[in-house]
C-alpha cells in the first residue's frame, strides 16, 4: 500500500513531528510511505492509495493543513490525525501573523458565524483577544477529511460534538521506551542517589498547572528538606515562572534548564523519581513527555481531565482540578517522596502497561489497517488490543513439567549428568513453549533431544524437526527410546545458522526454539534472526533462551573485578576432538528484545531466571546496591526466557546497537 504522510519532521520543535518520525519509522517496513514535509507539492500526492496528515495547533503544522484543504475531494481517502480539538492558534498563525485579516475574519465566519465574525472584527480592532477557547477552528479541515484519527476516547467524542461523521479510529499514542541513564544525568545535576527528584517538562505555559505544584511544593521542602526539583523546556513569556519560584523562595530547591535536545531531555527525565504531568485546560492532547516517563517506569501525577483521565488507575495519580488540587498534589508528592519503593511500583505498572498497549509496532499497524479500511470502503478492525481503563485480567502461569518428563528419554550417562544438572531450565524452556497441534510444525535448533520429544509427546505438535550445525545437505535420522520403551524419531538438518539459507520453506513452521544458541554465534546473529523470520508462518513464535549477561551474577564478577561472562572461558582441547564452541557474545534482556523487535517479532513473553535450582543469597549486596541507586532489580536472573511472535517484516537487518 501506498501512504503519502503529511506532517512536520524534526528538527521542528514538535513533539508531533517527533511522533511523526518514530511513527514513519514503524510504518515504512509495512508500506510505502511518500513523505510530504512541506517541501514538495501536494499535488503528486494524486497517486497514493490514502494519504494521513498530522495536525496540531501551531504553525509547524501549516503545510499538512493547508494541503488537507488543497486535496479535499480527490480520490485518495484523506485521513486526518487530530492531535489536538483545537486550532485556532493555528489559523491565527496562518492568517493573522501574516497579516491576512481578511482570511481570518472569513474563516471566523465559517466556523461560528455572524457572532463570531463579530469578535473577530473586535479583534482586528484591537478593542479584545482571539476567542482561542470557544472557537475551535476544526469545521473547515473536518469537512475536508474522509476519516479521522484520534489518540483518546475523549477526543473521538470531540469530534462527533463537532459534527464529523464519517469513520473515527482510536489509536493510542505510541510510548517511547528511552534508554538514558539517569545516574548520569543526576551526577551532573550535583545529586546524589537519595535525593528525591521531581520534574516538570515540556514547554512551560501556565496550563501546566506549574504555579499550583510549585506552591505544594515549597509545603513539601518543610518535610523533606533534600528534595529537589528540575522544570525542564521553555520558558512561556506570559508566565514568569523565574520570578515566582524567588517569591516562593524556592531558588535553592527549583531549576530551570531551559529548552533541552532529546537526548537531555530524556536524561533529566531518567534522573527523576516522580513527574509532574498536569495540564488544564485541555484540548484532548496527548502528551509525548508523559508517554516517554510511563515508558521509563516513572511515577507520574496526571490531572483527571480529557484524555488523561482514561490512564488507568494503577499507572498513575490523577488529580481533579479545583478545590483541594495543590493540597492533594502536595499530598501525593509527600507520600511518593517519603516511599519510594511506592514510586517504583507504581512505575513499573505504567511500563508494564505502555509497552503492551502502546507499542509503537502496533499503532503503525493500526494506522495501516484503518488506511485499508478507508481505501476499501468497510468498516476499521482494530488489529490489536484496546486500551483497557482497568488492569489487565491475571494470568496464570505455565504449569512447569516434571523433570521425568525430560529425563526419561536421556539415557546416555553424560548426556544425563549434563540434563540432570540442567533440568530445571529445560522445565523452564517447556513451559513457555506454546502448545501446538497435529497440523503444526516446529523446529529445534541446536537439537540435543533432551526435550525434543516432548514437544510431539507433551505439547502435541504433529511435525517435530531438528536442525544442528554441520555441512549444508547434510540429514540425520535420529531415533531415541524412553525409560519406559516408548519410541521418537526425529530428522536432524545440518547446516550454518549463520551463513546457510535454511533449509526450509518460507511460513513452514509454527514454532522455532533457539536455545542456548545465539550466545555461540561469533559473525552474525542477525542472519538467524531474518531466516527464522522467513520460515515462521505470520502469527508464528520464536522462542529464545541464552544467558543473562547483566544477572546478578554478572554484576558482582564485574564489580568485584572479574569477567562477566557466564561461559566465557576458552576451552582446552581433548584429544583429536573438536572443542564444543565457547560464548561470544552473551545479552541483556533489554538486548534480547531489541534483537526480536528489529526482526519483525512482537515480544510476548520476557523473563529471567536461574539456570539451575539454587539460590544466590552471595548475591543479595548487589541488589542492595541497586536500590540505593534506584535501578532496577527486575530482569536479573541468570538464563533469559523470551517468546516472540511474527507480526510484521524484518525491520532492520544491521541494527546499529549490535553492529559497527
Amino acid at each position: 500500500m501506498r501512504l503519502g504522510f503529511f506532517s512536520p519532521l524534526p528538527p521542528a520543535r514538535s513533539g508531533i513531528a517527533d511522533y511523526a518520525q518514530t511513527l514513519l519509522e514503524h510504518l515504512r517496513p509495512l508500506a510505502d510511505v511518500e513523505v510530504f514535509d512541506g517541501r514538495r507539492p501536494a499535488r503528486e500526492a494524486a497517486a497514493c492509495d490514502a494519504l494521513l496528515f498530522q495536525v496540531g495547533n501551531n504553525a509547524y503544522h501549516a503545510d499538512a493543513y493547508r494541503s488537507a484543504l488543497a486535496l479535499a475531494g480527490s480520490p485518495p481517502p484523506r485521513l486526518v490525525v487530530m492531535h489536538e480539538a483545537n486550532l485556532h492558534h493555528l489559523l491565527a498563525d496562518i492568517t493573522i501573523k501574516q497579516g491576512d485579516w481578511d482570511a481570518y475574519l472569513r474563516e471566523c465566519e465559517y466556523e461560528g458565524g455572524p457572532a463570531a465574525l463579530a469578535h473577530a472584527r473586535r479583534v482586528r480592532n484591537g478593542e479584545t483577544g482571539p476567542d482561542y477557547e470557544g472557537l475551535p477552528m476544526v469545521r473547515r479541515l473536518l469537512e475536508a477529511a474522509s476519516g479521522v484519527i484520534v489518540h483518546s476516547r475523549y477526543m473521538a467524542d470531540q469530534m462527533r460534538r463537532f459534527g464529523f461523521a464519517g469513520p473515527v479510529a482510536c489509536i493510542p499514542h505510541g510510548a517511547w521506551i528511552p534508554r538514558a541513564s539517569g545516574q548520569e544525568h543526576r551526577h551532573a545535576l550535583g545529586l546524589d542517589p537519595a535525593t528525591p527528584l521531581v520534574g516538570i517538562f515540556g514547554f512551560l505555559k501556565p496550563y501546566k498547572r506549574i504555579a499550583e505544584s510549585l506552591r505544594a511544593f515549597r509545603r513539601l521542602v518543610r518535610l523533606h528538606p533534600r528534595v529537589r526539583m528540575i522544570l525542564v523546556g521553555e520558558e512561556h513569556p506570559d508566565f514568569p515562572v523565574r520570578a515566582l519560584i524567588q517569591s516562593l523562595e524556592l531558588t535553592p530547591y527549583v531549576r530551570l534548564t531551559g529548552f533541552a535536545p532529546l537526548e537531555d531531555f530524556e536524561g533529566c527525565l531518567a534522573a527523576c523519581d516522580i513527574v509532574l504531568n498536569l495540564r488544564y485546560p485541555t484540548v484532548g492532547e496527548t502528551s509525548g513527555s508523559l508517554l516517554r516517563a510511563l515508558g521509563m517506569g516513572k511515577a507520574v501525577l496526571v490531572s483527571d481531565v480529557g484524555s488523561f483521565a482514561e490512564l488507568p488507575d494503577e499507572i498513575c495519580l490523577k488529580i481533579p482540578v479545583g478545590a483541594g488540587e495543590e493540597d492533594l498534589i502536595f499530598e501525593y508528592l509527600n507520600l511518593l517522596t517519603s516511599r519510594l519503593d511506592l514510586a517504583r511500583t507504581l512505575g513499573e505498572a505504567a511500563r508494564r502497561y505502555v509497552a503492551r498497549e502502546c507499542s509503537w509496532e502496533l499503532a503503525a499497524r493500526r494506522y495501516l489497517e484503518f488506511a485499508r479500511a478507508a481505501t476499501e470502503g468497510r468498516p476499521y478492525q482494530d488489529p490489536g488490543p484496546q486500551p483497557s481503563p482497568g488492569p489487565a485480567p491475571a494470568q496464570a502461569p505455565a504449569p512447569t513439567p516434571p523433570p521425568e518428563i525430560i529425563l526419561d528419554w536421556v539415557q546416555e550417562p553424560n548426556a544425563r549428568a549434563y540434563a540432570a544438572a540442567h533440568v530445571s531450565r529445560l522445565q523452564k524452556t517447556l513451559s513457555i513453549i506454546p502448545p501446538g497441534g497435529p497440523d503444526d510444525h516446529i523446529l529445534e535448533m541446536g537439537a540435543y533431544l533432551q526435550i525434543t520429544p516432548a514437544l510431539r509427546f507433551q505439547l502435541g505438535y504433529g511435525h517435530v524437526r531438528g536442525c544442528y550445525y554441520g555441512k549444508l545437505g547434510v540429514v540425520d535420522h535420529k531415533e531415541v527410546r524412553s525409560a519406559s520403551g516408548e519410541t521418537f524419531v526425529c530428522d536432524i538438518d545440518h547446516f550454518d545458522a549463520e551463513r546457510d539459507r535454511y533449509p526450509y520453506a518460507d511460513e513452514s513452521f509454527t514454532t522455532v526454539l533457539c536455545c542456548e544458541l545465539i550466545e555461540h554465534l561469533y559473525a552474525d546473529p542477525m542472519h538467524l534472526l531474518t531466516e527464522v523470520h522467513r520460515i515462521l508462518r505470520p502469527g508464528g513464535s520464536l522462542v529464545l533462551t541464552t544467558p543473562n549477561i547483566a544477572a546478578l551474577r554478572g554484576l558482582a564478577a564485574m564489580l568485584e573485578g572479574y569477567h562477566p561472562g557466564f561461559f566465557h572461558a576458552y576451552l582446552r582441547p581433548a584429544g583429536a576432538e573438536e572443542p564444543a564452541a565457547r560464548h561470544n557474545r552473551e545479552y541483556t534482556p533489554r538486548e534480547i528484545h531489541q534483537l526480536l523487535e528489529n526482526s519483525g517479532f512482537e515480544v510476548t513473553l520476557l523473563e529471567t531466571g536461574p539456570f539451575r535450582e539454587e539460590a544466590h543469597p552471595e548475591y543479595a549486596w548487589v541488589e542492595h546496591l541497586l536500590r540505593g541507586y534506584n535501578l532496577p532489580v527486575h530482569l536479573r536472573g541468570d538464563g533469559i526466557y523470551a517468546v516472540g511472535r511474527k507480526t510484521g517484516p524484518v525491520r532492520d537487518r544491521y541494527p546499529s546497537w549490535l553492529y559497527s
